[in-house]
């Protein structure tokens, strides 16, 4: 397979698109956050171990879905293109954005430890609205992510591999759950997103090299030189 650039390169797609939205639902239901006290420098300290476990679900979530995305944007080569690029470039670099906004949890945890609560936050939201955090990490880079994976699934609609209900679900998973209050009603917001583009990752497990395949451009015949021989 490795030696196979078709085969690796859908396989890849296919499974990422299985287990980075997957990775993110597990993430919100193992969050002590999800069920516990809403301010983090609390529920964090509660139980340490699930908080970091739960901080490294989100990391490698974020991060394999920028990955995944381009096999998003393999689908989009013959219909929708223009929108496949640029979704799929807000994407990417959204979601790696998104994912360095973690190394705060450990930070947050820690200072829940050793201050009251809301001291801690006082000390975390200084330190995190300084201008380089603010512009090199969070705006407008976070809601590349938000924006761009939904425009993304509804590129690949358009093509027509997937039905109307995949962007649908990744719109209200990801898009319509953004005001919500983090809570027990996200794990059915984010329940969603997984099971969509999961459905798109068995789907471009099971259509074969050859369909895959299909989405290159046809190579243009080298020109031939007028009287050399065939």
């Amino acid at each position: 397979m490795f030696k196979n650039q078709v085969t690796f390169r859908r396989v890849a797609a296919g499974i990422l698109l299985i287990v980075a939205p997957l990775l993110q639902a597990v993430a919100v239901v193992v969050d002590p956050g999800t069920w516990g006290d809403d301010r983090e420098a609390v529920s964090f300290g509660d139980n340490p171990a699930l908080a970091q476990t739960e901080s490294a679900l989100y990391h490698w979530s974020w991060l394999l879905m920028a990955v995944a995305a381009f096999g998003l944007v393999h689908l989009t080569r013959r219909r929708a293109t223009v929108l496949g690029h640029l979704a799929g470039t807000a994407t990417v670099v959204g979601y790696i954005s998104t994912s360095a906004l973690l190394m705060s949890d450990p930070v947050e945890w820690w200072l829940g430890r050793h201050y009251p609560p809301e001291q801690a936050q006082k000390i975390l939201d200084e330190m995190l609205n300084l201008p380089g955090v603010v512009i090199g990490f969070q705006m407008p880079w976070i809601f590349f992510a938000l924006l761009g994976l939904p425009l993304l699934t509804v590129a690949v609609w358009r093509t027509g591999f997937v039905g109307w209900w995949v962007p649908l679900l990744v719109v209200i998973g990801y898009l319509v759950s953004f005001p919500v209050p983090y809570g027990p009603v996200m794990v059915v917001f984010w329940a969603l997103p997984a099971i969509a583009l999961g459905y798109t990752g068995v789907k471009v497990l099971r259509m074969g090299d050859a369909a895959w395949a299909a989405y290159y451009p046809a190579p243009v015949p080298a020109p031939t030189v007028e009287g050399a021989p065939a």
